[in-house]
């Protein structure tokens, strides 16, 4: 790849959410003298930052006729990441002083998360760009080679038709549940629900309760319950099939190997021989990528762990740089991973950086497609620094700081090691200093507004 010799040119560009993604997205394309239009289905930026105390009415979310909730905070969430780490690099995402309505904490609630997103965006008029409550129904290609995109959009049921130069897809991958698969589910008689659908822990009082998946999201949803529950169990592939222990600091949870299975007696079995009878199980089982409006005639395919063809999970080749993935990547950084995507995006879209051929691109795609590992954990980044430096360079912007990955590779381990205290207690206090020993830096060169 290399930077282009043709002259800077502007696009016009749908960017599909307001998201974190979306939001950073539309910046840089900008940035890149782009026209953009930013769809937003919800009223408000922030994604999946937007807290709703409703859920679904299919608690495991598989009744196509449900009314669909895309929100899939709980109440009591906190971020599992140092705010430090968790922000744009040019926009740091530190506490606000003297503002009683704002979470000073080093792992503050989904509240400030969305606040931060929203003081982002209106520092960068970015609202200006958004069509609020507009929901996009359609993308296809209008044009050979991905040249011309048709986006059909919907805003208070009236359907519009439009055309694009290029479609950058925001939407995010934390909206449609997967499930983890029980023998003999179908004829156990207790109640079922997925995390996307899990608010508060009072439905579960007094009741026994199997919790699947002890990552995130799972390790603090069944400690939650486990606050009124009279027992809580939790079910966990990452360890030993023989594993059975009470877990520390609390007297109600414990921690088991797999399910084996489940009976029609309300039993369930686990892989180490335990037996309990469980009122209801919640699976913290994570989610499929979902782009329901996207037809391209077969091109890019879509199942639960996998996107493609994508070239370094960003451009699908042969539809490349008209259609683009902002986000599809996890374990890792990601708003710095959606800012780095975004540049590159925008400077290729511009001419500025040049893509490599389509025969190259397809080379590089199945060379990493012939990892095995790749195949089962295909936008899992095995290696993030590399990645994000490779971008970095593509578009000429600053690599990743030590401090940064420093910082989200410790916080990935406590969640681990120090499940129930890894959010008040720490020992990286030289990267918290390091931190803002940058953003002082920022300040003084004038770029940042927001420390």
């Amino acid at each position: 790849m290399s930077k282009g010799a043709n002259p800077i040119s502007s696009r016009r560009v749908a960017v599909i959410g307001a998201g974190a993604a979306g939001l950073v997205a539309a910046r840089e394309l900008r940035r890149e003298c782009h026209s953009v239009v930013l769809f937003e289905r919800e009223k408000q930026v922030g994604g999946l930052w937007v807290y709703t105390p409703l859920a679904e009415s299919d608690p495991i979310s598989l009744d196509p006729t449900r009314s669909i909730v895309h929100s899939s905070l709980y109440s009591s969430l906190r971020t599992n990441l140092p705010r430090e780490c968790m922000g744009f690099s040019d926009f740091p995402f530190v506490p606000r002083p003297g503002d009683e309505s704002r979470d000073p904490r080093r792992y503050p609630s989904h509240r400030e998360v969305l606040m931060y997103l929203q003081d982002f965006a209106r520092e960068y008029k970015i609202e200006e760009m958004i069509r609020f409550e507009t929901e996009v129904v359609r993308v296809e290609p209008a044009a050979e080679n991905g040249r011309r995109w048709r986006v059909q959009s919907v805003t208070s049921g009236c359907l519009t038709d439009e055309f694009f130069d290029a479609v950058v897809v925001c939407n995010g991958h934390f909206t449609e549940p997967r499930l983890a698969h029980i023998h003999g589910i179908d004829s156990w008689p207790g109640k079922q629900i997925h995390s996307h659908n899990y608010r508060v822990p009072d439905p579960f009082k007094d009741q026994v309760v199997v919790v699947i998946g002890n990552y995130a999201s799972g390790a603090d949803i069944s400690r939650d319950i486990a606050s009124v529950a009279k027992e809580v169990h939790i079910a966990s592939r990452t360890i030993a099939s023989d594993i059975y222990e009470k877990l520390p600091g609390l007297t109600n949870l414990w921690l088991h190997s797999m399910i084996e299975s489940s009976h029609e007696d309300g039993s369930v079995v686990f892989q180490n021989g335990k037996v309990v009878y469980a009122d209801t199980i919640v699976h913290c089982t994570g989610y499929k990528y979902f782009f329901p409006f996207l037809d391209t005639n077969g091109y890019v395919n879509i199942d639960d762990n996998r996107v493609g063809p994508l070239y370094k999970h960003v451009f699908p080749p042969a539809l490349a740089p008209g259609l683009s993935f902002i986000g599809l990547p996890w374990n890792a950084l990601q708003c710095f991973m959606f800012e780095i995507q975004s540049k590159w995006v925008a400077a290729v879209l511009s001419g500025r950086v040049m893509l490599l051929t389509l025969d190259k691109m397809m080379e590089d795609v199945v060379a990493f497609d012939e990892n095995v590992e790749a195949k089962r954990y295909t936008h899992r980044l095995r290696d993030q620094v590399e990645y994000f430096n490779w971008i970095t360079e593509q578009c000429g912007c600053l690599p990743v700081e030590r401090w940064r990955e420093q910082e989200h590779s410790l916080g990935d381990s406590r969640i681990f090691t120090q499940c129930d205290t890894f959010r008040d207690q720490w020992d990286d206090d030289h990267l918290i200093a390091e931190a803002y020993e940058d953003f002082a830096k920022l300040i003084q060169n004038g770029v940042c507004d927001s420390c």
